[in-house]
């Protein structure tokens, strides 16, 4: 999916942020993430300000969520993998 030059367009917004990321384009990451009301909207929404150092907004929506920030010591590519996995039901 990441390789591709394009997210697949039938992605959720959170799956779209996710690829967006993983492209390392921040911007297009929040702004999809922003634009899905979903749960999963919102736990991808918390990575990414997670991601930025902003740990009172992602608490915010790991809240938005209904989820736990991660344990301490979580690395970002152990949360970006684990929210991919499942995002797309892997």
């Amino acid at each position: 999916m990441v390789r591709d030059a394009a997210p697949p367009a039938d992605a959720s917004g959170a799956l779209r942020a996710l690829w967006h990321d993983a492209r390392g384009d921040w911007d297009a990451a929040h702004n999809a993430a922003q634009a899905d009301p979903s749960r999963e909207g919102s736990w991808v929404h918390a990575y990414l300000h997670r991601k930025e150092g902003d740990d009172g907004n992602a608490g915010y929506w790991y809240a938005r969520a209904g989820r736990r920030a991660p344990p301490p010591g979580t690395t970002l590519v152990a949360e970006w993998e684990a929210i991919a996995r499942a995002l797309s039901g892997a």
